[in-house]
C-alpha cells in the first residue's frame, strides 16, 4: 500500500516547498523573517526540511502576502495555481 508521502501530489507539494526556500535563501530579509516565525536557526533547517509541517509552513509563510507570492512566482517561473495546490496538499484537509 503505497503511503501519502509517496503520491505524486505529495511529492510536487514537497518540491515546490523546497523551491520556496531555496527562493527565500536568496531574500536574506524574508528568510530572517521566517525563521524568526518558525524558530528554525539556519543550522536546523537542513533537518527541518524532513517534516512535513515545516514545509506547509513555508509555503504558508509565502502565502499569507501576496507581493511576496508574486515575487517568488515570477523569479521561478512557478504558477500560483502550484503554490496554492502544494498548501493544500502540505496542511492536509480543513475540519470544520
Amino acid at each position: 500500500m503505497k503511503s501519502q508521502k509517496d503520491t505524486p501530489a505529495t511529492e510536487a507539494a514537497e518540491a515546490t516547498a523546497v523551491a520556496v526556500l531555496g527562493w527565500l535563501a536568496g531574500e536574506p530579509e524574508l528568510l530572517s523573517r521566517f525563521l524568526a516565525l518558525t524558530g528554525v536557526t539556519p543550522s536546523e533547517v537542513r533537518n527541518a526540511v524532513n517534516d512535513p509541517g515545516f514545509l506547509a509552513g513555508i509555503v504558508d509563510f509565502l502565502m499569507s502576502h501576496e507581493p511576496t507570492l508574486m515575487a517568488f512566482c515570477e523569479a521561478t517561473g512557478i504558477k500560483p495555481e502550484a503554490v496554492v495546490h502544494a498548501h493544500a496538499v502540505l496542511s492536509g484537509p480543513t475540519e470544520w
